[in-house]
């Protein structure tokens, strides 16, 4: 007894002091969330209000400004600039006796304010059953997703009001009790955007037709008052523009991410164009509002909201990039049977809607009307075709797990291994693997170029004199062979060919060649090699942001020859044309050579022959060669690169664990086999 009584003690004991560290871990994790959600709401309001006077704001600017359309004693529609309902015009007609600065800053906090708001819905609206550590950390997460994607950031900088719509439609749905109450806000949002009346099917087939009155009701009654009020402006925008279109800029400009633009982005027009809008969006419709229907009696009625927001955006004929914000409530949808396939709907969503269209696809042509239409795209697929699980799927809850190698101790233990980098044999979603390589090169160019402050003029005479210490420094330790080794080359024209070409061709070839061959024969060992390589870049990043250096062939005075680009003109700041595509004094450390020497270790350690291994190590030795032959690295840059793949592959060792090793198979042993010479069966 007194054996038990201890034991049971000492486990009430500990088990309280885990629960309650669990639950200080928790409450740490919430609050840094919101301390982010935060810091990027400063930001926001910062960007928007140190922008000079006549640059932010403009679309208010253009409505209520002194000069602006709602002054006008004529029509609202007369110059175009005016793209909102006559009641829209209507509610905003008040604010031009507004003082224009308190205007700015009451819009601005209040704007950010409704976002809040909305991410405090967003939240709340999440499809039970949910945990109560993910409804304590949603309301931050959505928050500062809100505030990153690019609807909300045009939505403050050019003090527009589609943020409005979209916080009534989801307040009538999951905030106000009654469902008249939810018709009435419903209806408001229609009346300042019409295509929210695509809610009305919705409601009306969940069983909420009350709501449907109310909102008809109310979408009538405002838009017969702005009609008494505003006659001649409602006939304009009703009758002669068909519910606003033709308002505002160019239908086939590429903020506008609707099918329409879209069909006159590639060329089509006039009656052909129209009759296969018309067509294609009855379909979009049709499909999107079955799909969302079905959610909604699923109990997702967050994703089904937010599908019915998508398919406003591809059949409005207008959906300018601030009113895009349906797309991103499209990543609450569960999507993919295993783990590790789970992360990739969200991931593109966030992806698509936080960054540059021009960062998620390489700039080739062939993939111009892919990359002009990626958010129609996404707001498309959620519409119609992503397959987001019901809730009575046996993979909602619990998707197939990731099996993962026998977990190793760290070797400090203030160091923890990050789970997510996890030691897995299985192969990685491609399609999620594709879109991280191509954004993460798309920032690595990004930080590239904004390390000298956006132009090579920038960081001209810092990357000068950092490449006089260099060379300084080399001809302290007598290896400045720069000079001679590309004149040398230079002067073998075959020689000189060869290097150019292996410098240009095979920087990217063969580090893609070997990820792909690691993809497809050697999954484990592709996350360990991919890993190695990213970490090894991130901390070249820093190297290009904090020493901006000027590589040979950039160094006036010294003589030596750009083989690859030709002659450069010193007398101009950019020198050319070549040197404003992209930061010519991302010099140290050399990522042509510390990408492969990556290569030449995966390849020496993996390759299962002899000559393969030879190989694979000759290629970092042509390419320092190579680098310095023509004038575009010193030596101490490839020594830089060294330094970064050994950093690089020491980093995923002291986070993820050593290289994982094939798991063996265990040897059976057959009943049939003959006796052991003990005399014992086999066990």
């Amino acid at each position: 007894m007194a054996n038990v009584e201890h034991g049971g003690t000492a486990g009430n004991a500990f088990g309280a002091g885990a629960a309650e560290s669990a639950r200080a871990r928790l409450r740490a994790i919430r609050i840094g969330l919101w301390v982010i959600a935060a810091v990027l709401a400063i930001r926001q309001v910062t960007v928007v209000l140190s922008t000079p006077k006549g640059e932010r704001l403009t679309d208010l600017e253009t409505w209520v400004g002194p000069n602006g359309v709602l002054h006008v004693k004529g029509s609202l529609y007369d110059s175009t600039q005016f793209t909102g309902t006559p009641f829209g015009g209507l509610v905003l007609k008040p604010l031009t006796r507004a003082a224009e600065q308190a205007l700015g800053w009451g819009w601005t906090f209040g704007s950010l304010s409704l976002v809040v708001v909305l991410g405090l819905v967003v939240a709340r609206a999440l499809p039970q059953p949910v945990s109560r550590r993910t409804a304590l950390l949603a309301a931050p997460v959505a928050i500062s997703l809100l505030m990153l994607s690019l609807p909300v950031r045009n939505a403050l900088y050019l003090g527009q009001t589609s943020i409005i719509p979209v916080l009534l439609v989801l307040l009538g749905c999951f905030a106000v009790r009654g469902e008249r109450a939810s018709g009435l806000l419903i209806g408001v949002a229609a009346a300042l955007q019409p295509t929210m009346l695509l809610f009305a099917p919705l409601l009306w087939f969940t069983g909420r037709r009350r709501a449907v009155e109310s909102t008809a009701i109310t979408f009538a009654g405002l838009g017969a008052l702005a009609w008494a009020a505003m006659p001649h402006d409602s006939t304009t925008y009703w009758v002669h523009h068909l519910a606003g279109v033709g308002l505002g800029g160019d239908a086939d400009d590429l903020s506008n991410q609707s099918l329409h633009g879209a069909l006159l982005r590639l060329g089509l027009n006039g009656p052909l164009e129209i009759t296969l809008f018309l067509l294609l969006g009855a379909a979009v419709a049709a499909l999107g509002l079955r799909r969302a229907i079905r959610y909604a009696r699923d109990g997702q009625l967050l994703l089904a909201v937010a599908i019915t927001g998508c398919v406003a955006v591809v059949v409005s004929p207008t959906s300018w990039q601030h009113q895009l914000l349906w797309v991103l409530l499209a990543l609450v949808g569960r999507v993919g049977k295993k783990t590790s396939d789970r992360p990739m709907w969200p991931v593109a969503v966030i992806l698509v809607m936080t960054l540059p269209a021009k960062m998620m696809l390489p700039n080739m042509a062939a993939l111009f009307p892919l990359r002009d239409n990626v958010v129609l795209l996404a707001a498309l697929a959620a519409a119609t075709i992503v397959p987001f699980l019901s809730r009575t799927s046996e993979y909602y809850r619990a998707p197939i797990p990731t099996d993962y190698a026998r977990p190793v101790p760290t070797r400090w233990k203030r160091v923890p291994l990050l789970p997510f980098l996890g030691r897995v044999f299985t192969r990685p979603n491609l399609l999620l693997e594709l879109l991280l390589i191509r954004v993460g090169y798309s920032a690595y160019q990004q930080v590239r170029l904004a390390a000298t402050g956006g132009t090579n003029a920038g960081g001209r005479t810092t990357a000068e004199h950092h490449g006089d210490q260099i060379l300084s420094i080399e001809r302290f330790l007598h290896i400045d062979i720069e000079h001679w080794v590309n004149h040398a080359v230079f002067k073998v024209e075959w020689l000189r060919d060869f290097f150019d070409f292996y410098y240009e061709s095979f920087h990217f070839v063969v580090p893609l060649t070997v990820l792909a061959v690691l993809y497809a024969r050697r999954p484990g060992d592709y996350r360990w090699a991919r890993s190695a390589l990213g970490f090894a870049t991130l901390i070249a990043l820093l190297g290009f942001w904090l020493f901006p250096l000027a590589p040979p062939r950039l160094m006036p005075g010294l003589g030596v020859v750009d083989t690859v680009h030709g002659v450069q003109d010193f007398s101009k700041p950019d020198y050319g044309t070549l040197t404003a595509l992209t930061n010519q004094y991302a010099a140290m450390p050399s990522l042509h050579f510390g990408w492969s020497l990556w290569c030449g270790v995966i390849i020496a350690v993996l390759a299962p022959k002899w000559w393969m291994k030879a190989l694979g190590l000759l290629h970092p030795l042509f390419t320092v060669s190579a680098i310095v032959a023509t004038g575009n690295h010193w030596v101490l840059d490839a020594v830089g690169g060294a330094a970064v793949v050994g950093a690089g592959f020491g980093l995923t060792h002291l986070l993820q664990g050593p290289r994982p090793r094939p798991l063996m198979k265990p040897v059976e042993v057959s009943m049939k086999e003959p006796v052991p010479a003990t005399g014992r069966t086999p066990s």
